[in-house]
């Protein structure tokens, strides 16, 4: 800990500026008919979910600068006495800064107002989605705690199988709150999202082609901008909802804000008989609930100091379901379950030097834990897992944007502790072998990473990317990786159309899980061994474009990616313990697309997500609990699947209602029974739907459909967490929002 600290100190020195935060900077330029610079002009930035704002006048040079943007959608509106007004419309990205271009019309000229959409995407070589807070309400199922549909509706690629998040063929994503990565080591044992949907104002989704300010997660990055207050004057709202299953999920927030400062707080509960996935059509024992809380702060010191905090805390409780006619339990009713607490804080201290030049410091803490039991009585054994980590470390980034150059440098770190507990009763001795009294053991490790990333715009049509990451890790082994990553991307004139291309390497620091004495014994008495994990290296290939059109926005990729090592977890004598593992290699390409429209008849917009995708492993496990029976040459992962696509549409009716529908179809995973004929299982369509109606600025209703027809089909057989899975049935609930002053 004491070397990540100076570590931390070390980068005050650094000078460089990066994308590992919750900010953008937008900059332009106004001019005349003539095309001379007009100074002193007032531009006006303000987000089109809330209030918040900023304003600035242009220097000698016709020239304005925004810092410190919070990521999401703005409209740019410049005006004066002697012109006429102008409005254009930018998406905001982490660490870009697009530059706009405003000409004055004199008040003889066509007085029409411009209102031009920036496509995002013109600005990184990273194919990224941007969800707000408005499309997480109205989309069918999206705002309730535990639910993911606000990636897995919108970004290609992204599903939920055996309940966890899997990207691009694999599990391992980061999450980032108000920029500041949240470490979290382990898989196979969180089930909980790292954050409730209703607290997020703005959720920004990358896949791959990632800078060197980001690195340890190759699937997967969600960087999500807090709820602030901004849209709030001292006001609260409730949201409460109720619905089949004995469903409720319930919030209070409140936020406000003055000149100065924001505040935004919420409290929340939840409660489910349809907890996770189950194993058979029947739900049975597969209750589940939590609650937390949430705050965001903001304090502009000066106009040049800012302070923000977010914290957050949550439980989670889901009992595990189980087949009531499996021949192997028949007759049992089986009581495993899983207890999730999570919980972080973060402070950023955000020092704008000059126009362009920014600093940001971020300590953190983080802690989570996953503990999971079974039923003494249950057969052939009883399994239990106790595991704890805490993470304490920080980043500091330095922006540094300049005429053609955005140059970031940068240091991120964290020390991390483990606690885990290990116990096993085998009633049926031929199958498993006795860890009793329990295994504890309490390993610690650290990461630190240091970056610097270039993005050089040669002209205003093509920019060029480098950059390289250093990591070191010290845990159970200790790995030193460089990763050097390249992009250049090409805007056609006129057409607008934007090419981009990317080479990288990640690195994905390993758990620190480790197994010996009593546990290693029994593993090794059934022919299991435990092998070092060491960390996932990929090297990625990707290729698209973003084609713009009328408002319409088509962006396509062409990914390849290869790794050594790859993460994947396997369970411990038919026991619901799983640890993480290694795979030799894996292969995984695929292409993706996503089309977004604009207004359509000032009433309705669409949006599509698909992907094409092909996950294949190569060779024996090579880490972690293994049996060493993989085998040679490529064999399908087993979330494999080759076709997902959403459909999605959003329609505004007549008296303030709406409809929200999506439509998913799937072409199957990879089927793991080799009695059932074929490669993969089969594939499914379901209809989501949400029909909502405000009666006034307070009060809201909307009645929420998941699964509409009831779909039900067989999802995966492979062995995971509580078996094989099911298509959840179909769910109705209905959600109240109530918003008051106080």
């Amino acid at each position: 800990m004491r070397r990540i600290l100076l570590l931390l100190l070390l980068a005050f020195s650094l000078a460089g500026a990066s994308r590992a935060t919750v900010f953008g900077t937008v900059r332009g330029i106004v001019h005349d008919p003539q095309h001379r610079p007009v100074s002193g002009i007032q531009v006006i930035l303000k987000a089109k979910a809330s209030e918040f704002n900023l304003e600035a006048r242009t220097d000698d040079a016709g020239q304005f600068h925004f810092d410190a943007v919070p990521l999401g959608e703005y409209t740019v509106a410049v005006s004066d006495a002697n012109f006429v007004a102008d409005t254009q419309s930018v998406a905001v990205l982490s660490g870009t800064a697009p530059i706009l271009h405003f000409e004055m019309r004199l008040p003889t000229q066509n007085q029409t107002v411009v209102v031009s959409a920036d496509a995002a995407q013109t600005e990184t070589v990273t194919p990224t989605t941007l969800v707000n807070r408005l499309q997480i309400q109205e989309t069918p199922g999206a705002a309730r705690t535990n639910s993911l549909a606000m990636i897995t509706d919108y970004v290609p690629g992204s599903y939920v199988v055996h309940d966890q998040l899997h990207v691009r063929g694999g599990h391992q994503v980061t999450w980032l709150i108000d920029g500041v990565a949240i470490p979290n080591t382990n898989i196979a044992s969180n089930l909980g999202p790292q954050v409730d949907p209703k607290d997020v104002d703005t959720m920004e989704a990358q896949r791959g082609s990632y800078s060197a300010d980001y690195g340890d997660r190759t699937y997967g990055i969600f960087n999500v901008a807090p709820r602030t207050g901004f849209e709030r004057n001292n006001e609260a709202e409730l949201v409460l909802s109720a619905g089949n299953f004995y469903q409720t999920d319930d919030q209070l927030n409140l936020g406000g804000h003055t000149n100065r400062f924001a505040y935004y707080a919420s409290v929340n509960g939840n409660r489910t008989n349809l907890g996770l996935q189950t194993p058979t059509y029947a739900v049975v024992h597969d209750a589940a609930n939590g609650f937390g809380g949430f705050t965001s702060l903001i304090y502009n010191a000066d106009s040049q100091d800012q302070f923000r905090l977010v914290a957050q805390l949550r439980r989670d409780f889901y009992q595990v379901p189980f087949d009531a006619n499996d021949p192997g339990t028949q007759g049992q009713f089986l009581r495993d379950a899983n207890r999730e607490n999570d919980s972080f804080v973060t402070f950023s201290w955000v020092r704008t030097f000059s126009p362009g030049l920014m600093l940001t410091i971020s300590p953190f803490y983080h802690h989570n834990s996953a503990n999971y039991q079974s039923s003494f009585e249950d057969f052939p054994s009883s399994a239990s897992e106790d595991r704890s980590s805490k993470y304490e470390g920080g980043q500091a980034t330095l922006s540094w944007i300049k005429n053609r150059s955005n140059l970031r440098v940068g240091l991120y770190g964290f020390s991390q502790q483990d606690d885990q507990l290990f116990g096993l009763l085998c009633h049926e001795p031929a199958q498993c072998e006795n860890v009793d009294p329990p295994e504890r053991q309490s390993p610690g490790g650290s990461l630190t990473a240091v970056y610097a990333e270039e993005q050089f715009k040669a002209t205003s049509w093509f920019a060029v990317n480098a950059g390289i990451r250093q990591t070191h890790f010290s845990g159970g082994v200790v790995e030193n990786v460089s990763s050097p990553r390249a992009g250049v991307s090409l805007r056609i004139p006129k057409l607008n159309w934007v090419f981009r291309a990317f080479y990288g390497h990640f690195y994905q620091a390993p758990p620190l899980l480790t197994v010996s004495g009593p546990l290693l014994e029994a593993a090794n008495n059934q022919n299991l061994s435990f092998i070092p994990l060491h960390g996932e290296r990929d090297e990625e290939h990707q290729f698209g474009v973003t084609i713009p059109f009328h408002g319409w926005t088509l962006d396509a990729s062409n990914f390849l990616t290869r790794a050594v090592n790859f993460f994947d977890h396997n369970n411990f004598n038919n026991s619901d313990l799983f640890f993480p593992i290694t795979i030799q290699g894996a292969r995984i390409n695929g292409w993706e697309l996503t089309l977004r429209s604009p207004r359509i008849g000032h009433r309705a917009q669409v949006y599509l997500t698909y992907s094409n995708q092909l996950a294949l492993a190569l060779g024996n496990i090579n880490g972690g609990l293994t049996d060493f029976s993989f085998g040679d040459g490529f064999g399908l992962l087993d979330h494999d699947q080759r076709h997902t696509l959403h459909l999605g549409a959003r329609y505004d009716l007549p008296f303030h209602s709406y409809a929200s529908t999506d439509v998913y179809y799937a072409s199957g995973f990879t089927n793991g029974d080799p009695t059932v004929p074929g490669d993969h299982l089969q594939p499914h369509t379901t209809f989501d739907l949400s029909l909502g109606k405000s009666f006034g600025e307070r009060f809201s209703v909307d009645l929420q459909g998941i699964n509409v027809a009831n779909r039900r089909v067989l999802l995966d057989n492979s062995f995971t967490f509580g078996g094989t899975h099911y298509l959840n049935p179909r769910e109705v609930f209905v959600q109240v929002r109530y918003r008051f002053h106080y």
